[in-house]
């Protein structure tokens, strides 16, 4: 497929250097050799070598259950969440890590901090330099896809992770056999994962609407009714930020009876599906909001969820959406700047338009995807097999997840931890308990039924004294829960997405600003020509590849 096609409008409103920040930077992977290699046999590791493959009797992978005979270093990726006085690299726990493992088997755990607000142009750049970590993971399987794509990841060996890895295989066999394989090549191993959707919330400002006596909205009519209110009232409008990845804006916009082939063909995480009718449904709304002055008139500029949470804590916004946790400090932010201000947490019905059901995007069955780093030698991938099945080790994986006993937590009647109130010793863990460092083996701490999970995720998740947010969202949570959708899932690389993604997510984010502050009049001309410049520069390519694959059968459907 050749890229004859290039885009050059220059971004809109003078917004160039903000949206950069979000558009994927794809770069082309250069050749390097690793530093060692599987066939740099040393005298003496030659010797040990023989010896473990005698006592094992295996005669295809070396046993280093008693450590590597020389040092073994392995890059593990860790999202930088930009959390105040957080080193992702080096703090407490990956102290703990390097000294209850690495040193135990003579392995440097070495982190590399990946931007989460800029996790794909982080990886781009690494991958380009051929200094990516070992493990490359995304949480969607969209990019996973086009890390490869990029030449990034070699082929697995499962009987090598069954070998080095066997209890973190059996967890997660059954997946990486249903969804690991790629171009019929095994590729990617995953987390668990037990999916929770009441970690995502949306508050409101209670007192606002108790302020314009509007009763909490379980409708989009119903939150545009309480924004004009609190526009009359001299109070904030409707929080929003760019959309520059992830595209799941229009799920409650797609009606109460969506055609498979659409679906089939337009969701997609990777790139927005502007030409989809149900975009333009989105649009309109937008539109609407903004010409009515309800809606945050510089949405755009809002780069990252902080700045957003900013605009909430400062009162410019009565709404903002995030992953709520105990340790979050927006409630106290806003109350610090106004005392009598109280929040609560709105349906995701609120976000559906009269006519549509509230669906959303449906975690797959599994968490992280992860694919191991195409320059990494056999050495290598042992230790970071041996990594992950000592992380799965249920005593590993409770520290990691929740410190030290007694210091960090104390049990409960139910075995379930209690978090020690406002604790800040050395050992205090992140801002988010530390997920993304066992976010590798699972997603979600699990105690083994749906009661038990909720009370020890309204103690994770809660803010002290703000616990029934989590009750609330669990309740909405549950009915929506018949709504979920799942995107496609290819079995092969859509080749016309990693070739154009980039092009098309800087495109969008112009052309859907643009729509959205435009007159009401305005918007359909700019949606017929920006849909057809959208189809021309790639997205036709993209549909048309998605749609032969569907043809064969070489995707799983949903």
């Amino acid at each position: 497929m050749k890229k004859g096609k290039v885009w050059k409008r220059a971004a809109a409103f003078g917004l160039a250097s903000v949206m950069a920040a979000g558009v994927l930077s794809g770069c082309g992977a250069k050749k390097e050799v690793s530093a060692s290699t599987a066939n740099d046999k040393k005298e003496g590791e030659t010797n040990k070598t023989e010896e473990a493959k005698a006592e094992t009797g295996s005669t295809e992978f070396t046993d280093y259950s008693k450590g590597f005979p020389e040092k073994v270093t392995i890059k593990i990726p860790v999202y930088d969440r930009g959390f105040e006085g957080w080193d992702p690299v080096n703090n407490y726990y990956t102290r703990w890590i390097q000294k209850e493992f690495g040193d135990k088997y003579n392995v440097t755990v070495q982190y590399v901090a990946i931007n989460r607000q800029k996790e794909i142009a982080d990886y781009m750049q690494m991958i380009a330099a051929g200094n990516a970590p070992d493990i490359i993971y995304h949480y969607d399987m969209p990019q996973a896809v086009n890390y490869n794509s990029e030449g990034a990841m070699q082929e697995l060996n499962l009987e090598e992770m069954k070998y080095y890895a066997p209890d973190y295989l059996k967890k997660a066999e059954k997946t990486i056999n249903t969804y690991g394989k790629l171009d019929e090549k095994n590729t990617f191993f995953f987390a668990d994962r037990n999916p929770i959707y009441y970690n995502w919330v949306t508050l409101i400002r209670q007192d606002w609407l108790d302020q314009v006596g509007k009763e909490k909205p379980t409708t989009r009519e119903e939150l545009i009714e309480a924004a004009k209110a609190w526009k009359t009232a001299g109070l904030g409008k409707l929080g929003a930020q760019i959309v520059n990845k992830s595209y799941t804006y229009e799920y409650p916009f797609i009606g109460s009876s969506p055609d498979k082939k659409d679906l089939n063909q337009y969701l997609d995480l990777n790139v927005a599906p502007l030409t989809w009718n149900v975009t333009k449904d989105y649009l309109k709304a937008m539109n609407q909001d903004f010409n009515d002055g309800i809606l945050d008139p510089e949405f755009y500029l809002n780069a990252d969820d902080a700045a957003w949470k900013a605009d909430f804590v400062a009162g410019n916004v009565g709404t903002y959406s995030f992953y709520i946790s105990a340790n979050t400090d927006v409630i106290n932010s806003l109350k610090a700047n106004d005392p009598k201000a109280e929040v609560s947490v709105i349906s995701p019905s609120a976000q559906a338009p009269k006519g549509s059901h509230p669906y959303y995007y449906k975690y797959p069955p599994y968490g992280m995807v992860m694919g191991i780093n195409s320059k990494t030698d056999e050495k290598q991938r042992a230790a970071v097999w041996m990594f992950l099945n000592w992380m799965s080790q249920p005593k590993n994986l409770f520290f990691l997840q929740n410190g030290a006993e007694g210091v960090n937590y104390t049990l409960d009647s139910d075995g379930i931890a209690v978090p020690v109130k406002d604790f800040k010793g050395e050992s205090k863990l992140s801002n988010n308990n530390n997920k993304d460092y066992w976010c590798l083996v699972t997603e979600m701490t699990d105690y083994g039924n749906d009661e038990k999970n909720l009370k020890a995720n309204i103690r994770l998740l809660a803010p002290a004294g703000y616990e029934d947010l989590v009750t609330q969202s669990y309740d909405y949570a549950k009915e929506v829960e018949q709504y979920g959708l799942i995107s496609p899932i290819f079995t092969k690389s859509i080749e016309s997405t990693g070739e154009y993604a980039a092009d098309l997510t800087a495109m969008w984010q112009e052309f859907y600003v643009d729509m959205i502050t435009c007159k009401p009049e305005e918007l359909d001309a700019k949606y017929e020509k920006y849909s057809k410049e959208y189809l021309d520069n790639g997205y036709q390519e993209i549909l048309d590849e998605k749609q032969k694959l569907v043809d064969s059968g070489d995707f799983i459907a949903q």
